[in-house]
């Protein structure tokens, strides 16, 4: 957690709660198609909302969208004052900028002013590709440069006014970000949004980000997390709950505990971890249930959880609240396991 706290519509940053984020994939101006997205997105999590606002019709249509959705819209803008300006005053509730590219000293006081008069924070930062040449001759591609170059954007930005500042410090380079944002988090106090960028494809992304924000996390470090995947943003979302759950952050949520199987496995409980996991999810309850297949670790696990079952050839054991209540043949299993388990869903 943060020292200091940044409020974005009704998320706060630094509170102690992590906020999810991802980033729309239509052309902001396309109303319809963009309303339809955040609300998907809404709908899987996702605390605050970034848009890319490329033109003019991009930013006039934050002035739509943000009738028709809940959560905030942070506004993404590279190369112009002027748009940027445009999206805060349409509404946008956070702004995304690199002050290096948006047009110099004046440009950056221009949109600095709007900001403070509209009460609106915005995040800077650094991405390896984006490092001023004099960080890199001075230190390479290195953690060292990226936390310079971020922390020379907040400057900038502090000799304006602007105190209610997000940063970032990316890189494609999972141990790269991790050294980067355990050096910024030594030298500030402001709120750090945390990511992986160019993660990649969904399945190389999602470990690369589990990974990298996952250790962070832990460490303490983070107020606001974004996935980045080549995929639906909506797996973006989801993604980042599964490391918040996986790191204890998040508890609201039925965990489901499943065997690997090995060589004892007597019940083939694979298909059934699938069922219950499907499911459980988007539920949120707070439970623990476990699908084993076999009787050796199955028991135990299962006294540890809300719910479990263990599984033998002919018969599998369900253990309720820690304690073994039911034998029921093999082939009766899941339809057992189901109704207990709907039972406890409806408490």
């Amino acid at each position: 957690m943060s020292e200091k706290k940044v409020q974005i519509g009704g998320v706060l940053l630094g509170g102690g709660d992590i906020a999810v984020q991802s980033m729309t994939t239509e052309k902001t101006s396309g109303v319809e198609q963009s309303v339809a997205q955040i609300l998907r997105l809404e709908e899987a999590g996702c605390d605050l909302v970034r848009v890319a606002v490329s033109d003019e019709a991009d930013a006039r249509a934050l002035k739509q969208i943000k009738t028709r959705v809940h959560a905030p819209i942070v506004a993404d803008v590279h190369f112009s004052a002027k748009l940027a300006v445009l999206a805060v005053e349409s509404g946008a509730d956070k702004l995304r900028i690199n002050p290096g590219n948006i047009g110099g000293e004046r440009e950056i006081a221009r949109v600095a002013d709007c900001l403070k008069a509209h009460r609106v924070p915005v995040r800077v930062g650094a991405n390896t590709g984006s490092i001023e040449p004099h960080f890199l001759e001075r230190y390479g591609r290195s953690a060292e440069a990226l936390v310079e170059s971020a922390l020379l954007n907040v400057r900038t930005l502090e000799r304006c006014g602007v105190e209610d500042i997000v940063i970032s410090v990316k890189a494609s380079d999972v141990p790269l970000t991790v050294k980067a944002y355990r050096l910024l988090h030594a030298r500030c106090g402001y709120p750090l949004h945390l990511g992986v960028t160019e993660a990649g494809t969904e399945r190389a992304g999602r470990l690369k980000s589990a990974i990298g924000i996952g250790s962070l996390l832990l460490d303490g470090i983070g107020d606001t997390i974004r996935v980045s995947l080549s995929a639906d943003p909506v797996r973006e979302a989801e993604c980042a709950h599964e490391i918040l759950r996986a790191c204890g952050l998040e508890t609201d949520f039925v965990d489901v505990v499943s065997c690997p199987t090995c060589g004892r496995c007597r019940y083939d409980c694979m298909p059934l971890a699938e069922k219950v996991s499907a499911r459980v999810r988007g539920v949120k309850k707070k439970l623990k249930v476990s699908v084993m297949g076999c009787v050796v670790n199955g028991p135990g696990e299962a006294r540890g959880c809300d719910l479990g079952i263990a599984g033998g050839s002919e018969y599998c054991v369900i253990i309720q609240k820690g304690k073994e209540d039911e034998r029921v043949r093999a082939e009766d299993a899941e339809r057992a396991f189901f109704e207990r388990l709907e039972g406890l869903l409806k408490e």
